[in-house]
C-alpha cells in the first residue's frame, strides 16, 4: 500500500522522534516533514500509528494518505491524541 504522511510537530524533539520512527518503518523524506512508502502493509500501519501515538502530544498533527483502502484513497488523521479516518469515494 502506498502511504504518505504529514507532519506538523509542536517541538524540535518530538519532529526527530517522528523522523526517526518514520525512517525505521522504511519512510523516505520527501519535504521537510512529509514522508512516502510505498510497501507498508496494514499491519505494520497499526503499529506505525501506536508508536506515533507514542511519541506525540495534544499540540501535534499528523495525517496519513492511504491508497488503496476498500479501492480508494482514506486520508487518517492524529489530532489533539485522537485518530480519525475519512474514506474518499468518487
Amino acid at each position: 500500500m502506498f502511504v504518505a504522511v504529514a507532519c506538523d510537530f509542536a517541538s524540535d524533539d518530538h519532529r526527530k522522534s517522528g523522523q526517526d520512527l518514520l525512517g525505521q518503518y522504511g519512510f523516505k523524506k520527501v519535504l521537510k516533514d512529509a514522508f512516502e512508502s510505498t510497501a507498508l502493509s496494514e499491519t505494520a500501519l497499526g503499529r506505525l500509528k501506536r508508536d506515533l501515538d507514542r511519541i506525540t502530544d495534544s499540540y501535534d498533527s499528523i495525517r496519513l494518505y492511504q491508497y488503496p483502502v476498500e479501492g480508494t484513497l482514506a486520508i487518517t488523521v492524529l489530532k489533539e491524541k485522537k485518530w480519525r479516518r475519512l474514506i474518499v469515494k468518487a
